[in-house]
């Protein structure tokens, strides 16, 4: 029987051009209809539910007003994008979101020509719309650029960044701030919408241009204090100071939700606006659907749901996530040490920081998207003897790669970087993949850099980077349960720079860093059945290396096969590159580096992901064939 639900009106659009043709009086049922469809997609798919139900009617009012693609469209972030990809050609794959071979939960540049910048990292809108409306001034090409941009974004300094150059530029930009957690001032009703169309109209406007032309001729100084004045006396009505001073023309707030309020100012702007212009709009997470307006926080990404109750599908846990162990290991440590703590960039749940802060409030710090501020400021701790622990995702800390760089490698400061997400993430793609991070942070010196084969050894790096104050250090482990080992009452402190044997053989030696440890002891099984005797080791740190036990691999084994789930410049080159130097690969040695293939991968499941990148249980055991020039497959019970 077809649950989906009735869409008449949305059934009318195809495309954004289709919404010409619909009545304003109609808008606010289209709006419920269009809710309806994304609630109805996500529930099957899972994804970022609560941010894409809180801008339908602002989403819809742009594409109504603006002639998107010609005018150019950016989301901020891309959570909510989703009515966006209603609208715009892509409803019949709507509920193929995030998954293999559909669309990307992601604003995507190849996947539509109406997703003008590829988005998922955050406070991107506006110095890409900037770039555009540049480049229609360069080319004399009228065009509207807009930035729709949340208000957790506006915590990352690039946005004013942007803001300061966009002012500075005159450019034709409009910015409109989605502020969804109602953080920077409510509307204040009918007469806040009255301001708002009045600032907006065509008299306003013109009298403003006017104004300034007429200043502009009696001095820099004398205009500029006068524009000044103006727009202070027009700020203690309306708001927006900030934003006046950075050169934008400021208008808000206004409710986002209501129709009357939006189509005429975004009319006015369209019609009259010179310059650059920020609309301040209010909005509510979750929208028009109770359990994301209840719980915010916990519909802002789901998985799969039922729409009725709204109740989340959990899969059955077979063993504690990576985060949550990392988190219960740092609350034992700061526990015991009163130095230690906690530092994430707008992530608290992610990291499992949110766990830490409720045992240790004090030693527990979220500063906003704003990941260079972090890492600078964790260096800043660490300066007076605390113990920072910058919890961040891999995709995340390569904002942050200069101050890593220069404020505390250079420095060596013992800053700890516990990294997230490491390795292929499944649904959410290359721009959230964790694949550069031991490539980045191994070429520095004085680094430690470490990998958790499991559960376990992740307990025991979070007490060895507790214990290490020589320097930096990280140590990274992927989304999702762990394998299911034993785990320790507290982790022990590793001695810095040596791997284990984990399983002792003859012919192949297999050197995995991180999570594919569990792989290639399932292919040292294979190998073993078909008659090749094989080592597997654990090589715990990239950096330094375990020379004595990548000498005694090289030495004693016809075959070595590093395995990693990161970049290629990472761990295996590091190996190659003492193999080389020591003159180990002169002596009919065969080495084989297993990483992540040198493509962006799009979203599948990570199982699916480690299979197509060879680093699961049958890529290394084909690895071990053609290095040995041996060809036949495994019979159908080693498979």
């Amino acid at each position: 029987m077809n649950t989906r639900p009735d869409t008449p009106l949305l059934d009318r659009v195809k495309i954004p051009a289709d919404l010409k043709q619909i009545e304003d009086r109609d808008m606010n049922q289209l709006a419920s209809e269009l809710r309806a469809e994304m609630v109805d997609a996500v529930s099957i798919t899972g994804g970022h539910l609560g941010a894409g139900l809180g801008v339908v009617e602002l989403t819809l009012a742009i594409h109504k007003v603006f002639d998107t693609p010609e005018d150019r469209l950016i989301f901020d972030v891309g959570h909510q994008c989703y009515p966006h990809k209603i609208l715009t050609g892509r409803r019949d794959r709507i509920r193929t979101l995030r998954q293999e071979d559909g669309l990307s939960g992601f604003t995507k540049r190849d996947e539509s020509e109406y997703d003008p910048f590829g988005a998922a990292h955050s406070s991107t809108s506006i110095s890409a719309g900037l770039g555009m409306a540049v480049a229609a001034q360069i080319k004399d090409r009228p065009r509207n650029v807009i930035a729709v941009i949340g208000d957790g974004a506006m915590s990352a300094g690039m946005a004013y960044e942007a803001l300061n150059n966009a002012g500075a530029l005159d450019a034709r930009l409009i910015v409109i701030l989605n502020d969804n957690d109602m953080s920077i001032a409510p509307p204040t009703g009918a007469m806040s919408a009255y301001l708002a169309r009045l600032a907006s109209g065509r008299t306003y406007m013109g009298f403003r241009e006017f104004g300034k032309k007429l200043t502009g001729y009696l001095g820099k100084a004398v205009d500029r204090a006068i524009t000044r004045a103006v727009e202070h006396a027009r700020g203690y009505v309306t708001g927006g100071t900030l934003f006046e001073e950075l050169g934008f023309y400021h208008i808000g707030p206004i409710d986002g939700h209501n129709f009357e309020h939006l189509l005429p100012v975004l009319r006015n702007v369209r019609d009259n606006a010179q310059g650059p212009v920020l609309i301040h709009v209010v909005t509510q997470k979750g929208k028009g659907y109770a359990p994301a307006e209840a719980a915010s926080d916990k519909y802002h990404g789901v998985s799969k749901f039922d729409v009725i109750t709204g109740a989340q599908s959990k899969a059955k846990a077979n063993a504690p996530s990576y985060t949550k162990v990392f988190a219960e290991a740092l609350i034992r440590e700061a526990d015991e040490d009163d130095r230690i703590v906690g530092v994430t960039a707008a992530m608290p749940s992610g990291t499992g920081l949110d766990l830490f802060k409720d045992a240790h409030p004090g030693r527990c710090f979220d500063v906003g998207i704003a990941e260079q501020h972090a890492v600078t400021f964790a260096a800043g701790l660490a300066t007076e003897g605390m113990k920072p622990f910058a919890a961040i995702y891999s995709t995340f800390l390569q904002r942050a790669y200069d101050q890593v760089v220069h404020d505390v490698a250079i420095q060596k400061l013992p800053v700890r970087f516990p990294i997230d997400r490491a390795g292929f993430v499944g649904a959410d793609g290359p721009t959230h993949a964790g694949s550069f991070d031991v490539t980045y942070l191994a070429t520095l010196p004085g680094f430690v850099v470490m990998a958790a084969a499991d559960e376990a050894e992740l307990k025991h790096m979070v007490r060895t980077a507790a214990a290490y104050d020589e320097g930096p250090c990280s140590f990274r482990y992927p989304r999702g349960e762990g394998v299911g080992v034993e785990l320790p009452e507290r982790g022990s402190v590793l001695e810095i720079g040596k791997g284990r044997i984990v399983r002792q053989g003859g012919k192949i030696a297999l050197l995995s860093l991180g999570t594919r440890l569990a792989d290639c002891l399932l292919a040292a099984e294979d190998l073993d059945a078909a008659g090749l005797a094989t080592t597997v080791a654990d090589a715990r740190f990239a950096k330094p290396l375990d020379t004595d036990l990548i000498v005694q691999l090289a030495r004693h084994h016809e075959v070595l096969v590093t395995v990693e789930e990161g970049a290629i410049g990472g761990f295996g080159d590091h190996v190659l590159h003492f193999l080389a130097h020591q003159g180990l690969l002169e002596n009919g040695l065969k080495v084989r580096p297993l990483v992540m293939p040198d493509v962006f991968m799009d979203q599948a499941k990570p199982e699916i992901m480690n299979s197509r990148a060879g680093l699961d249980r049958k890529g290394i055991v084909d690895t071990v064939f053609r290095a040995l020039g041996e060809s036949g497959k495994l019979t159908s019970t080693q498979a």
